[in-house]
């Protein structure tokens, strides 16, 4: 049997046994996710697409699936769907700036002499817009597990105390997301260290020194891409706490 229809049926069954429904759920949405991001991929490769209106489609589908299919349509979802799209919107003009100023588009020199001997670089593609739709990709699964992870225990809260303020359910979904915080960023690093670690033996045999690692195209995309997902995930704290608890507590006031 191939690998990889094994691990998904082992992956499959264990989300099954231990999520159940919402198991089920989160295995299909993987797929839902990838079909996506292929679309958006193939759109992008048309000379009149634009990479950064599809980025934010991309984003506010992928949002759909593991908010509103995952966990259905509730109070919670809501927040958490509102704030991830106002999130990616901000992002989404930080990042094009830091790419446009840092010019960290198109191909590092380690990769031009790879690719420049067999394949035509004249792509009739704006790689700016492209740099950044790639950075807004990469980020969007971390913003939409904070925004979730901050809405599901400020409604638990809310339910608690039903006569808590605003004010006061504002700032328990700061002190969650101030505990969410360090986690995540730290998770954003590893995982960029461990896909990119045959990287780094790369530098080091090609004799690198830190400075040229430091100033080296690829590397400066990927450090980027980790700060823009870092940035991201510190303003959805905010963002995603202040909607919530306009959202419950307005409810509230409205029974």
């Amino acid at each position: 049997m191939n690998v990889l229809v094994l691990l998904a049926i082992i992956l499959c069954l264990l989300m099954v046994l231990i999520g159940g429904k919402k198991g089920a759920k989160s295995f299909i949405s993987l797929f839902l996710n990838f079909g996506v991001l292929w679309v958006i991929i193939l759109e992008m490769t048309l000379p009149q697409a634009n990479p950064n209106l599809l980025a934010i489609v991309a984003g506010v589908a992928i949002s759909c699936i593991n908010l509103f299919f995952i966990n259905e349509v509730n109070s919670k979802t809501i927040a958490a769907f509102i704030a991830t799209v106002i999130t990616i919107t901000i992002l989404l003009f930080i990042i094009y700036t830091l790419t446009e100023k840092a010019m960290i588009q198109g191909f590092g020199g380690e990769e031009i002499d790879e690719l420049i001997d067999v394949y035509s670089l004249h792509l009739g593609v704006d790689f700016i817009k492209i740099a950044t739709a790639v950075i807004i990709l990469s980020t969007i699964g971390a913003i939409i597990d904070v925004a979730i992870s901050i809405t599901s225990p400020m409604q638990e809260i809310f339910q608690r105390h039903p006569s808590i303020n605003r004010k006061e359910l504002f700032i328990s979904g700061l002190t969650i997301g101030k505990d969410i915080l360090g986690s995540n960023t730290n998770t954003l690093f590893f995982a960029f260290i461990g896909g990119y670690l045959a990287l780094f033996l790369w530098f080091k045999d090609l004799s690198y020194s830190f400075s040229q690692i430091i100033n080296s195209k690829i590397f400066s995309a990927e450090m980027i891409t980790i700060f823009c997902a870092g940035i991201g995930i510190a303003l959805v704290i905010p963002i995603t706490s202040w909607i919530s608890a306009l959202y419950l507590v307005r409810g509230r006031d409205k029974i």
